[in-house]
């Protein structure tokens, strides 16, 4: 199965042997959503995960509930990211629940730990419990709950079944920046507890490419949000995931609308070139990301020095150990066609 909808995207070697072989999926798609490249199966269903979170935030921002709460636009970044639980982090989510009247205990996620470790180890060093509001999901479910507070406000608590008003504009946001029929997109539960949804992996490409070039998407209130909401997101990368990280290193680059999520899948859309990306490991890993979206860039010919860099020192492709001793190495085998 694996070598026929697969393809072998990087290969590990420790010493000289080969260890560990990292099968996946990479797709490009043009500005009209067509495949142009790819290594693996375009068509291939992958769940988003976290990746879908700039989609489910345009019905939010669609409906200018960030403006009627008084949510700033550094606040609103978070509800396309992943965040860490740094400590402007916490805060910008305490101050939108506060500013729309919210209670952070209808959270449907169990209290959680800080991401990041520094951040973890201050709460313990202050005797603090663990809180929802740490969970790195809280700020795509602020979004939802503000949505459902607008559609369905006796029901605010509900925001995260698959059957409530929030969750089904949400689904209605993915499908239509997918371009993918809303029927067929599979819907799963995802870690945090909120339907998590699957498309194929061209189409993934196609939603990048389209927050990208906003003026592909083809609803005109998701498009009007989306040109709003884009340059939310490279004025205030550090709010799609920390200090550090690729998901908020990425987006400096202004050229690049990125977001990744669990179990290896990744979004990237480009805006001068008018191209989406795609990528998923079928192994679930993440560490490799920046070692394949360097050789993706490689090979369409995409030469920011500053991302390039940036990219290398994430993962230069060197694997060293607990000691800091290079023992091996990793390396991408793939050629998009």
């Amino acid at each position: 199965m694996y070598e026929n909808d697969c393809a072998v995207l990087t290969e590990e070697y420790r010493g000289n042997l080969m260890d560990l072989v990292h099968w996946g999926y990479i797709c490009v798609v043009d500005e009209n959503s067509n495949v142009i490249k790819s290594a693996g199966n375009p068509d291939a269903l992958v769940y988003y995960r976290s990746a879908s979170k700039p989609l489910q935030a345009l019905p939010v921002i669609a409906r200018r509930l960030d403006e009627k709460y008084g949510i700033t636009e550094e606040e609103s970044v978070l509800f396309s990211g992943s965040h860490l639980g740094e400590s402007f982090h916490v805060a910008a989510i305490r101050s939108m629940f506060q500013k729309a009247g919210m209670d952070l205990d209808d959270l449907v996620m169990n209290p959680a730990v800080p991401g990041s470790t520094e951040a973890n180890e201050e709460r313990i060093r202050r005797g603090l419990p663990k809180e929802k509001v740490y969970h790195n999901c809280s700020g795509k479910h602020t979004g939802a709950m503000l949505l459902q507070k607008e559609l369905d406000p006796e029901h605010i608590r509900d925001y995260w079944k698959v059957d409530s008003a929030a969750q089904k504009e949400i689904l209605r946001s993915i499908a239509i920046l997918s371009e993918y029929p809303q029927a067929d997109v599979q819907i799963g539960i995802d870690g945090c507890g909120v339907p998590v949804f699957a498309v194929p992996m061209k189409n993934i490409a196609a939603a990048f490419k389209n927050l990208a070039c906003t003026d592909t998407i083809a609803d005109a209130s998701l498009r009007s949000a989306a040109e709003r909401y884009v340059p939310r997101i490279h004025k205030y990368p550090l709010m799609m995931r920390g200090t550090g990280y690729l998901c908020s290193l990425i987006n400096y680059d202004p050229n690049i609308v990125a977001k990744g999520g669990a179990n290896g899948v990744y979004g990237i859309g480009l805006k001068k070139e008018r191209i989406g990306i795609s990528l998923k490991l079928k192994d679930g890993t993440e560490a490799v990301w920046p070692l394949l979206i360097s050789e993706i860039f490689r090979q369409i010919g995409y030469e920011n020095k500053d991302t390039m860099q940036m990219l290398h020192s994430l993962n230069s492709g060197t694997i060293i150990n607990d000691n800091g001793t290079p023992v091996g190495t990793c390396k991408t085998v793939f050629t998009l066609k």
